[in-house]
């Protein structure tokens, strides 16, 4: 299928032919008929991407200063492909469009192939002949419903929340600044509920296109004198009951304004993107002015939860969510109280997305909105799309489902470059990565079946999606008779673990999880230094906090922070005191969220040595995250951050400062793939892969257990 798409680097845009982008659970695979282009918000994207380095910094000077984060914490070549990746990657455009539903992912009840359908969302509703979109951004429309109207769902449910939030009640008056796409169906929203609109624009084209059609009651071009008059006559002195912001700009003119035409406790809301530091007098004090901002679609919208997991909100409780706003919105439109006939100033077919956004761009002729349409009898392959021809078998041949940001930092360019090493297929969750990933590393091809990659092309696969389908690719590539690497961790139950070894036994095939710590080089020097003997361990990880509603912290999609990060650590002090660990407590800091990610695991393992991982959520982030202490036979080692190691003991201290960061990415990968080229053991054995995998899910249960120590049974 295709899909318009553009690098952020270069602002170069092109229809690409991708893969089908994946269904997953709780969601839908929608034809496109029609997609809407938003000139405010893809305008300012496009035009930013257009511009030069030095215009892209100067513009997002927040992203400039998280590089100059990582290049001290990381150095320069994480830095280096960290900005890379960015700026060469196929973005996506796009996030209002209607089709057919084509195809249904697990768990959906609602919906049925065949049905038209309205898509809303940054990401999902893309420019693209097929689009993948959880069920709570996506509403089913009639039969007879038109479907370039239907596609303006976005725009419309984001208009909207800014109408609910005004508050409004039948006669009163609204005044709207900005008359673009938003303003104009704000205004017609507004006139629907019976309330008298006023619209200011500093284009006098826009003005007159609300004039003519009667989107408002009255219209005014910015810079007519006395404005303000003009307003208070229209209202009978009154002035407007609320102010909606639909405006785009970094001038503090447009809150200021609504604040000189609101009437006394009036309210004004903020649609569009603009400043808020408004001048506290003469109005907005001695009216006693309420400002709100209406938060896109509505309620729902940027909750995980609610998008991701289709979890709805009561209706007693929340009568308008996000996606209730976008079936009322429709509803509108099929009773023809909302024409948005007259607001498709251009249609383009979707082969000419890039001229219609030249013209987005350059401004070169007055728009409002701007439709583009598919060929919807146009066949569609989902054959795997070929990237580069290159070898289709070596002694490793490897597949990659999953390439997000770790896998193309990390793993990805530390694939040995090497004539036995044939680089196959890419699977990711957007044909956009998958294209991107396949050109820049060389691979074979993209797809969006797992088939294609578990096919016998394929003999080694690594895993890099997010945790909760580790396991389920896992067994898959074991059924299926691949070497397997996973990232960590390398599942989320017990009965995963479980089901997992017994797999991994019954059959002949290596089994890695990305247990990197271990591989870099300050760690196998610190190993050498201190020797066998019992050891005493403290590591300390300053881990940061994150937000409650990421996925990390979600239980069933990341296994929270213990099992989906701690198992990393467990695994680093196994391998340094060469013993598997016996028995595990853990106790956490209380926190609001009861996340337990500020815990303390203590560790006893075979050999008698023990270890103590002390994971802080709570700390300063301006601290080093990870600071190791290894105590044995009078020696004692230190590694910071895996960029310093200092040893004490036998005369004078010894010190090994390297370059940069290293937490051994590359060696893990390298050692990895040399293992499978000289067919011999994995550089990291089952036995601490399962024990370290079953002592994250004992601490688990220690915390629920009043912190008692729990024996880690070994393999």
């Amino acid at each position: 299928m295709q899909q318009l798409t553009q690098k952020l680097g270069s602002g170069e845009m092109a229809i690409q032919e991708l893969p089908f982008p994946q269904v997953g659970k709780g969601q839908v695979l929608v034809r496109n008929h029609y997609s809407i282009i938003s000139g405010g918000t893809e305008g300012s994207t496009v035009s930013a991407a257009r511009k030069s380095l030095i215009g892209k910094a100067k513009e997002r000077p927040q992203q400039v200063k998280q590089v100059f984060d990582t290049l001290r914490a990381q150095g320069p070549v994480q830095t280096y492909r960290a900005v890379v990746k960015k700026l060469d990657a196929y973005s996506s455009l796009g996030y209002s469009s209607a089709g057919k539903v084509i195809a249904i992912g697990e768990g959906v009840t609602e919906f049925k192939i065949g049905d038209k359908v309205a898509c809303a969302g940054a990401g999902y509703a893309n420019h693209a002949e097929v689009v993948s979109v959880p069920v709570n951004l996506c509403v089913k429309l009639s039969e007879s419903a038109d479907l370039k109207h239907a596609a303006y769902n976005t725009l419309g449910s984001i208009a909207m929340q800014g109408v609910r939030q005004a508050d409004l009640r039948v006669g009163e008056t609204c005044v709207v600044i900005g008359l673009g796409l938003l303003g104009y169906i704000s205004s017609l929203l507004l006139k629907a509920s019976g309330v008298n609109v006023i619209g200011i624009d500093i284009a006098l084209g826009s003005v007159e296109l609300a004039l003519q059609h009667k989107i408002v009651d009255e219209a005014y071009v910015r810079d007519t004198p006395c404005i303000e008059t003009k307003i208070q006559q229209a209202t009978s002195g009154i002035g407007a009951d609320a102010v909606i912001i639909a405006a785009a700009t970094d001038s503090l003119d447009p809150i200021n304004v609504a604040g000189a035409v609101a009437r006394k406790k009036g309210t004004v809301v903020v649609l569009g993107a603009v400043p808020t530091g408004f001048e506290r007098d003469p109005y907005w004090y001695r009216k006693e002015l309420e400002l709100k901002m209406a938060c896109s679609y509505g309620p729902g919208r940027y909750d995980f939860e609610y998008e991701e997991k289709g979890v709805d909100y009561p209706v007693a409780y929340v009568r308008w969510t996000e996606k209730r706003n976008m079936e009322a919105f429709q509803r509108l439109i099929e009773k023809g109280l909302v024409d948005l006939e007259y607001l498709t100033t251009h249609e383009f077919d979707f082969d000419d997305a890039p001229q219609a956004f030249d013209l987005v761009a350059s401004k070169s002729e007055h728009f409002v909105g701007i439709a583009l349409k598919y060929d919807v009898h146009k066949v569609i392959s989902r054959e795997p799309v070929v990237v580069n021809e290159g070898p289709t078998l070596g002694k490793v041949s490897i597949s990659f489902i999953g390439v997000g940001s770790y896998a193309q930092s990390n793993l990805l360019p530390n694939i040995p470059a090497s004539p036995d090493v044939a680089r196959i297929g890419v699977l990711a969750n957007t044909g956009a990565t998958s294209k991107r990933v396949a050109e820049r590393f060389k691979f074979s091809f993209c797809s969006d079946s797992e088939a294609d990659l578990l096919s016998e092309r394929t003999n080694t696969l690594f895993i890099a999606t997010r945790h909760d389908s580790h396991a389920e690719f896992v067994i898959k590539g074991l059924k299926a008779d691949k070497h397997i690497f996973v990232e960590k961790p390398l599942c989320l139950t017990e009965e995963e673990l479980e089901q997992i070894t017994t797999l991994y036994l019954a059959g002949g095939r290596s089994l890695m999880v990305g247990f990197n710590r271990r591989f870099s080089p300050l760690t196998s020097d610190l190993k050498e230094k201190v020797g066998s003997a019992p050891m005493a361990m403290i590591y300390r990880v300053n881990a940061g906090s994150v937000p409650k509603d990421t996925w990390i912290q979600d239980v069933e999609l990341g296994g929270g922070r213990i099992i989906g990060e701690a198992c990393h650590f467990i695994d680093l002090l196994t391998f340094i005191c060469g013993s598997l660990p016996s028995t595990i407590s853990a106790i956490a800091v209380p926190d609001a969220h009861g996340l337990n990610d500020t815990v303390t695991l203590s560790i006893q393992f075979k050999n008698g040595s023990t270890g103590v991982i002390a994971y802080f959520s709570n700390g300063s982030r301006d601290l080093t995250k990870e600071y190791i202490e290894v105590y044995s036979g009078g020696v004692t080692a230190i590694i910071q951050d895996f960029k310093e190691l200092k040893v004490y003991g036998n005369g004078k201290p010894y010190k090994n400062k390297l370059v940069s960061q290293n937490k051994g990415q590359s060696e893990m990968v390298g050692a990895f793939v040399s293992s499978l080229l000289s067919s011999s053991e994995c550089p990291i054995s089952y036995q601490d892969i399962y024990a370290a995998t079953k002592a994250s899910f004992m601490s688990l249960r220690s915390l629920q257990n009043g912190s008692i120590p729990y024996d880690v049974l070994a393999l």
